[in-house]
């Protein structure tokens, strides 16, 4: 699959999540086989690029290429300032965000909302196409509700905007994450359209992707919720997409150092004090599975310190590639 001049390879993309898809995590998926990672959402409005969130959410040096930023707003010429601006600081693919259901986003009409308003849709994807050279995606949800499933009239108007891919999770914004993604809409959509359409939405497994992209047609998958805590997923589905068969799971040992690794470039790049709190979700997605998760996460969330959250998690570990059941201290 191509986005402008850039190939796509595995056909696996990490989908933008607040708060999730950081430049630690990006860096993490891409080596792990994602084809293309996407940044957490930005806003398009220049009062608030200058804050520390914005100046994290907007670093990219040393990410690997292709380098895709989504960008949300609702204001066609502010979206076209945002996307230069973005792609003034690294940006290589802009990708504009009308697939959000968070309220207080759809509250200010950006995200999901927009899809309501087909012909603010129009302006503002044209605005964007029009104000940076390099290539434009979107991403979108089936519609704003059971009643207002437009998602094929939005793709339209995406491709004739001048958009080179589209992205569509398979619920309505009303669904949030509920429910069952469906894939019909999806499927119907790529049969409209000439431009490359990705599929999203409870791809959680490489039998899954494989069964979707048959079932749809698309050109791509996109994993969102199921890499939390599984960064590995990626290649696991590159690999049965290739080979027709599943890929063996890491083993202990190698989690624990892509966990460990993780959490030194979370501290490196926030700092100590911000890195260590928002390496705790993460911690929490990598022992979800095991049955000692509870008691973990009671003890290595009162770590204070990147050394002693470090600590902590290595020797958790530690104990389970050892087959000993972890020792968990009453503090930190």
């Amino acid at each position: 699959m191509r986005i402008g001049p850039h190939s796509i390879a595995p056909r696996v993309i990490l989908a933008p999540m607040a708060g999730v898809t950081d430049k630690p995590f990006r860096v993490l998926c891409k080596r792990l086989g994602a084809g293309l990672c996407v940044s957490e959402m930005t806003t398009s409005d220049p009062r608030f690029w200058t804050t520390a969130k914005s100046r994290h959410r907007m670093d990219h040096a040393g990410e690997p290429a292709p380098i895709s930023v989504q960008i949300a707003g609702t204001v066609p010429q502010i979206m076209a300032e945002a996307a230069r601006y973005n792609v003034d600081h690294g940006a290589q693919i802009v990708d504009i965000n009308m697939g959000c259901p968070a309220k207080k986003v759809c509250n200010a009409w950006a995200g999901s909302a927009l899809m309501r308003e087909p012909e603010l849709v129009a302006k503002i994807l044209e605005a964007v196409v029009a104000a940076v050279d390099v290539p434009v995606t979107l991403k979108i949800r089936t519609g704003w509700d059971h009643d207002q499933r437009n998602a094929p009239l939005i793709a339209r108007i995406a491709e004739q905007s001048g958009i080179a891919a589209l992205a569509v999770h398979g619920r309505t914004r009303d669904q949030q994450y509920t429910g069952v993604a469906e894939y019909d809409t999806i499927a119907a959509i790529k049969a409209q359209l000439s431009i490359p359409v990705i599929a999203n939405g409870d791809i959680d497994s490489p039998r899954k992707a494989a069964l979707v992209l048959a079932r749809t047609g698309c050109d791509a998958v996109m994993v969102g919720r199921a890499a939390q805590g599984r960064p590995w997923i990626f290649r696991e589905i590159a690999h049965f997409l290739e080979h027709g068969e599943e890929r063996a799971p890491p083993s202990l040992a190698e989690v624990r150092d892509l966990l460990l690794g993780h959490l030194e470039h979370l501290h490196a790049f926030y700092g100590e004090v911000s890195g260590v709190r928002i390496a705790r979700k993460h911690l929490g997605w990598y022992a979800k599975d095991r049955p000692e998760n509870v008691a973990f996460r009671a003890v290595v969330n009162r770590a204070e310190s990147a050394e002693q959250q470090l600590r902590l998690t290595r020797d958790y570990f530690d104990a389970l590639v050892a087959g000993v059941a972890p020792e968990l201290p009453a503090a930190a």
